[in-house]
């Protein structure tokens, strides 16, 4: 398990911001008052990183948890919210890959959550992870990261 606490988070928000020390300032009111932010919840978004990096650019699971993804720049110690960065290498493979490809993976994902007992709707995940590459484009076009916020 990625998270330190059991619980899944229910507010996610995704977020550009040009630089990590940008998006750590953000850490106790989110950001959506400093960033343009997509709004999700009632899933695990730091697993989630994960599993869309395997999906979309290959690799394992544990590997990437090794490797210490998702990278976090705020809150991490404390029980409270977080800010982790997605990483370069799962946004090159969002804003590379093509529609079908995105909703593939969307729909990998959503069967994934059910073999572990979560329930997460195909089309759901599909907006999240099309509305993610959007953000994810935009964001690389800026020279920003994309980052995300929970609580």
């Amino acid at each position: 398990m990625v998270r330190h606490d059991e619980r899944v988070s229910t507010i996610i928000e995704f977020f550009a911001a040009p630089d990590d020390a940008s998006a750590a300032r953000v850490l106790r009111t989110g950001p959506h008052r400093v960033f343009a932010s997509l709004s999700f919840g009632n899933f695990d978004p730091e697993e989630a990183v994960i599993e869309w990096e395997c999906l979309l650019a290959g690799g394992s699971f544990e590997e990437l948890v090794d490797a210490g993804e998702p990278r976090f720049v705020a809150g991490q110690d404390d029980d409270g919210c977080v800010v982790f960065a997605i990483s370069t290498r799962l946004a090159a493979a969002l804003t590379g890959a093509e529609r079908s490809v995105v909703q593939d993976a969307a729909a990998a994902w959503s069967l994934r959550r059910a073999e572990d007992g979560d329930v997460l709707d195909a089309d759901i995940a599909s907006v999240i992870l099309g509305d993610l590459t959007d953000l994810v484009s935009s964001a690389r076009a800026q020279g920003h990261g994309v980052y995300c916020w929970t609580a």
